[in-house]
């Protein structure tokens, strides 16, 4: 048969030359991937003989790996645990402090993950627009909560003034600048990477500097504001986990195939009642409940307010319910915080951890498994963060619309009296309140007297 071999006939010289024909391997010399020749194997050399124990040993490396992890897990988290507290108690400065760090390192963890080394495009600029965005955005953010809550301080010192008065239009300036910088910057064949990454920037900027600024802006409201929200978290964290593994059954979202509804409802019950006993707790203490006064108050020195309604005591009685004896009502003594904490608790456990789904989701897309490895055996800041910083925005906005006291303070006058009154105003407005003082027997006439002099 012509053109055709015979059956049962092989020619070895045909499979050297096409081996796509045969899944076998070619009986000649083969040349391995430095370009030696190698000597032929048989099938049954393919696959080395495990020695005895391998298996043990490899189960027994692993076995070392996450002995080893969890040491180093567990070890960080009393540091991040003990560095906490201890912040927590030696005052608002320090809590203040780890906020910015932690913006901060957030913010580079998820830059990182999106940029290409700008040196491999030939981009020197675009690592340090990213910094100057989030300089510009800084200065705009810290400038706002200085100007807000120490206006008593800031509108009367003389070189402060002009910052404050024009705080606006200079980091709208700021802003400007880079925005020019980074018109100016861009290079054909490489404009699809850099807009990438100034919306990239940008979207981080929203989305860890400005939540992190309306947690610290918790911070000078009192630190009840800023500890309990976290708290709650971590505490939902804790309570999932053990009613994941515990009962939990169906899974409650794609994204994290290990969360489960049951632990999701069984965490939201346990961080209800573990937000109302904490709450009644942190009411004992004024450093937590009164508004930054004093920048270098400690828990031990404490600090004095008028104490918003929210925190005083309250007794609710039920009405007469029908399938009552007469007369017969129940009654329970609370702060009225301890029913917005349950609303706190619920966000907490119902909405935030929706934060850390998104984290996961975005960490698939750019397939890796953390953000960084700032803390040893927990990966990034990031990773631990996703939800705070949801639920600090939360308790931002919660507060100031539930909870807040509107009333006018001296800062407030005295930012009116300083933006808006030309100073023969001023001067007219100081003449009066002394005259007003004056008549309410506040000040002497000799007082007044010297001070109408000044």
């Amino acid at each position: 048969m012509t053109g055709r071999s015979r059956r049962g006939v092989k020619f070895p010289h045909k499979q050297a030359n096409n081996p796509s024909t045969d899944g076998r391997r070619s009986s000649f010399s083969e040349v391995s991937e430095d370009g030696s020749p190698s000597k032929p194997r048989s099938p049954a050399l393919d696959v080395a003989p495990q020695k005895p124990g391998t298996a043990a040993e490899q189960r027994q490396s692993e076995y070392e790996k996450k002995k080893a992890n969890f040491i180093t897990r567990t070890f960080w988290t009393f540091v991040m645990i003990g560095g906490f507290f201890a912040a927590l108690f030696m005052g608002h400065v320090y809590i203040l402090a780890i906020i910015t760090a932690i913006q901060i390192v957030s913010f580079k963890e998820v830059i990182a993950i999106a940029s290409v080394p700008s040196r491999a495009r030939d981009l020197q600029s675009t690592k340090s627009l990213n910094w100057y965005w989030l300089a510009t955005t800084m200065y705009f953010l810290y400038g706002e909560s200085v100007i807000y809550y120490f206006k008593h301080i800031v509108l009367v010192d003389k070189v402060l003034l002009p910052l404050a008065t024009h705080h606006r239009f200079i980091s709208f300036i700021l802003y400007i600048f880079g925005f020019v910088f980074f018109v100016g910057s861009l290079k054909p064949g490489h404009l699809k990477f850099q807009f990438a990454q100034f919306g990239w920037t940008h979207i981080a900027l929203f989305l860890i500097v400005v939540q992190a600024h309306f947690i610290m802006n918790n911070v000078f409201e009192g630190m009840i504001w800023f500890f309990l929200p976290a708290a709650l978290v971590i505490t939902n964290d804790i309570w999932a986990y053990i009613c994941g593994i515990t009962f939990g059954r169906t899974q409650l979202i794609k994204l994290s195939p290990k969360k489960t509804v049951e632990g999701f409802v069984g965490a939201w019950v346990m961080t209800a009642i573990f937000g109302v006993l904490l709450t009644n707790i942190l009411l004992r203490s004024k450093y937590f409940i009164c508004p930054v006064n004093d920048l270098g108050a400690t828990i031990f020195t404490g600090l004095t307010c008028d104490l918003n309604p929210v925190f005083i005591p309250q007794t609710y009685t039920t009405p007469q319910l029908f399938f009552l004896p007469p007369n017969t009502t129940f009654s329970i003594t609370m702060a009225p915080l301890q029913f917005h904490t349950f609303f706190w608790a619920t966000f907490a456990s119902l909405i935030a951890p929706f934060g850390g789904f998104f984290a996961s989701g975005l960490k698939r897309t750019f397939k890796i498994k953390d953000f960084g490895d700032s803390i040893p055996g927990h990966g990034g800041i990031t990773d631990r963060m996703d939800c705070q910083f949801i639920m600090g925005f939360f308790a931002y906005v919660y507060y100031h619309t539930f909870i807040a006291v509107r009333s006018t303070t001296v800062g407030a006058v005295m930012e009116t009296a300083i933006t808006e009154l030309t100073i023969d105003d001023q001067i007219e407005l100081i003449k009066g309140m002394l005259k007003y003082l004056s008549n309410q027997d506040a000040i002497t006439d000799e007082q007044l007297a010297c001070l109408g002099d000044i």
